[in-house]
């Protein structure tokens, strides 16, 4: 037994690059900025973490774990606790501003325009968003609660993607709300009826939604050899790419032709449609009606560039910047899921009349 067992440590060691000894795991993962709990020897620890079959004294085979360690932000680890304060200051306010439009939308009656019926789906989309990582965050940063479920770490993954796709899609729509409001406004009331809105919502949803199911069928197959353990706060596609120890590129191919597909084709869209804008609000006669067109579209570009510039931002970091810090990384990409929903409400509160003064009267009407 004591043979077998000794044999079984030098494959496992083998494997993971580890030794048999107390020495700390904070010491093992210095140079990845990683640290966990230290107390426990890495094979121990790993051991514990991954499940696994050994077929022999001198292979062991992990695949299928049945449970993630998600390690919030590696690095960052004392701050936890500090760094779940602004977070959970913006998921409040995007709760709380996202369902004030949803609310807002449903009892002012002249805010029934597809602009509006846009704003909504944006709304929903915004809730979803950050709903789908930052509980699971908090519990990381609040009580240490790392571990998740295979089956929900797979989830977590899908409505992330899937609202990121979704809520491309939506900004694109509204692109061409106010293109054909202020190109074409003559003929706006019958392009963009109830049921075309609701066609073009469902489509963008149906988009997302499709494109985001072969991640989550890929992913389900691989066999994941490495570890368990994400450095990342939440299930995120690339970071659990590199824990499978099987063939990726056809994954990592048809990821990034998504991405160019789809955010890029919507950018694109979007700023021709804003070409076509400009062109018709620099022909009107007046500076006062320029600037009259300008603010009806002055939400949705700040919306907008909340949106994508954070994402740009974050894909050129992860693919040109391998010198920055890991916990650096994560940071980003956690922000960056958060800062559009709760930017989107106030940007659209405060630009938008009808939704300020609807506000206005609500809180003017319960002081008195």
């Amino acid at each position: 037994m004591r043979t077998a067992s000794s044999a079984n440590i030098v494959s496992l060691s083998r494997h993971f690059h580890c030794d048999y000894n107390p020495r700390p795991w904070a010491h093992k993962q210095r140079e990845g900025n990683i640290r966990y709990i230290q107390e426990t020897p890495v094979c121990l620890r790993v051991g514990h973490f991954l499940p696994y079959s050994m077929s022999d004294s001198n292979t062991t085979d992990f695949t299928n774990p049945s449970t993630f360690i998600l390690l919030g932000i590696p690095g960052l680890e004392a701050a936890h606790v500090w760094i779940s304060i602004p977070f959970c200051a913006m998921y409040v306010i995007a709760v709380l501003g996202n369902f004030t439009v949803l609310f807002i939308v449903k009892v002012e009656k002249s805010l029934h325009e597809p602009m509006y019926y846009f704003l909504c789906m944006l709304a929903v989309t915004d809730l979803v968003l950050s709903t789908s990582i930052l509980p699971k965050t908090l519990s990381i940063f609040w009580f240490n609660s790392r571990e998740i479920d295979f089956s929900a770490c797979l989830t977590q993954m899908y409505f992330l993607h899937c609202f990121l796709l979704t809520e491309s899609g939506i900004f694109m729509a509204m692109a061409f709300d106010r293109y054909v409001a202020i190109c074409d406004p003559l003929r706006h009331s019958t392009i963009l009826t109830n049921l075309m809105v609701a066609k073009i919502g469902l489509g963008v949803a149906l988009r997302g939604g499709m494109l985001v199911v072969p991640f989550i069928l890929v992913a389900r197959r691989w066999p994941y050899c490495r570890t368990n353990i994400i450095p990342h706060s939440y299930c995120e596609h690339m970071a659990m790419v590199k824990l499978a120890c099987a063939e990726i590129h056809v994954s990592n191919y048809y990821s990034l032709s998504v991405v160019i597909c789809v955010f890029g084709l919507d950018i694109i869209f979007i700023a021709l449609s804003y070409t076509q804008i400009f062109r018709a609000i620099f022909n009107l006669p007046t500076k006062d009606a320029r600037l009259k067109t300008c603010g009806t579209c002055g939400s949705h570009l700040c919306a907008i560039l909340a949106f994508y510039i954070p994402c740009l931002f974050s894909a050129l970091m992860y693919r040109f910047g391998k010198n920055i810090a890991l916990h650096f990384h994560v940071l980003i990409a956690s922000v960056y899921l958060l800062m559009p929903p709760m930017l989107n409400p106030i940007i659209y509160g405060v630009r938008t009349k009808q939704i300020r003064n609807r506000l206005i009267r609500l809180f003017t009407h319960k002081g008195t």
